[in-house]
């Protein structure tokens, strides 16, 4: 059975994208202003087809979600986009009300903050709101979902709910999970080269080496189209680990804390304009290029269909 290709889009960030906050000479942490220039925040609206998109936060994962809903809505703001709701869902009851169902029809985009990915499992598994997001998502072209750290984490099915970084590669050290579920296919880590879970997204994939893991520098992104066409938005990094030929992989029988031993774990590192495509499992430089190989294979398949049956 053929699967459908989603008509909506997602956006995947690796957390810390810029808000638009300027340089601080009295603290030690820089902030630059390169999603004006590179494009997240910016290319989330643009993605959506409209100037002045509505555009829905949901602040479940985090803590503090009052100052993070000031810092989505001031940054929105400063690209001219004024119509900026905030689902405030903290507990399970509040994701039940109808109200933020109704309001979720009408979104052209869904923005899920950082904090604890489990978070948003908790609230959202099972709910008529998670149905009307994936039904959306599925059916609805141009209607974005956006998540940065862990609002990026829970997007797969398969989500990584934590995990020591030192202890990496040692069985058991990373968690995993049932995350959101609107894309199959992938595992996803973020914060990644900055905090260095480069160990982790690999222990992730040798547990479930079908899936592709994808490592989500900060200010970095994907923008996921047709359920499986990645390209790389914003101004680091983005890592794939690809599992599909591993030979020796001890990952499902070594004994809890023991180390885990793999053979030919494939990685690429994409930056800026670079495009992978999940089921077929290829880099591309940039979109044209992967634009030309499906045209040359479109073109491929058609003269053999045209080709006329072997004489007997």
């Amino acid at each position: 059975m053929k699967k459908i290709k989603p008509l909506g889009k997602l956006i995947a960030i690796g957390g810390n994208e810029d808000k638009g906050t300027y340089p601080n000479p009295r603290t030690k942490k820089k902030y630059y202003l390169n999603f004006f220039e590179l494009g997240i925040l910016k290319r989330v609206i643009l993605e959506s087809g409209k100037a002045d998109p509505r555009i829905e936060v949901i602040t479940t994962a985090s803590m503090i979600p009052e100052e993070v809903a000031r810092i989505y809505v001031s940054s929105f703001a400063m690209l001219n986009c004024h119509n900026v709701g905030i689902m405030d869902i903290r507990v399970p009851e509040d994701a039940l009300q109808p109200e933020y169902v109704e309001r979720l029809k009408v979104a052209d985009v869904v923005m899920f903050s950082g904090g604890n990915q489990s978070r948003l499992t908790e609230m959202f598994g099972g709910t008529e709101f998670l149905r009307t997001l994936k039904e959306r998502y599925q059916k609805q072209p141009n209607f974005v979902i956006a998540g940065t750290s862990a609002g990026a984490m829970a997007m797969s099915h398969t989500m990584i709910k934590g995990g020591s970084v030192p202890d990496a590669l040692m069985k058991g050290a990373v968690k995993m999970g049932t995350g959101l579920g609107l894309i199959d296919s992938v595992v996803i880590d973020s914060h990644f080269v900055k905090r260095g879970r480069f160990g982790r997204l690999i222990e992730a994939v040798a547990l479930h080496p079908k899936l592709i893991g994808i490592g989500l520098g900060e200010d970095t992104g994907v923008l996921i189209t047709e359920g499986n066409l990645m390209e790389t938005i914003g101004s680091n990094l983005v890592i794939i680990m690809d599992g599909h030929k591993l030979e020796h992989n001890n990952a499902a029988a070594a004994p809890k804390g023991t180390a885990i031993s793999i053979e030919n774990m494939l990685l690429h590192a994409l930056v800026k304009g670079n495009v992978y495509d999940v089921t077929e499992r290829e880099f591309y430089p940039n979109i044209n290029l992967r634009l030309q190989a499906a045209e040359s294979v479109a073109l491929t398949a058609g003269q053999d269909a045209n080709a006329p049956a072997p004489a007997n």
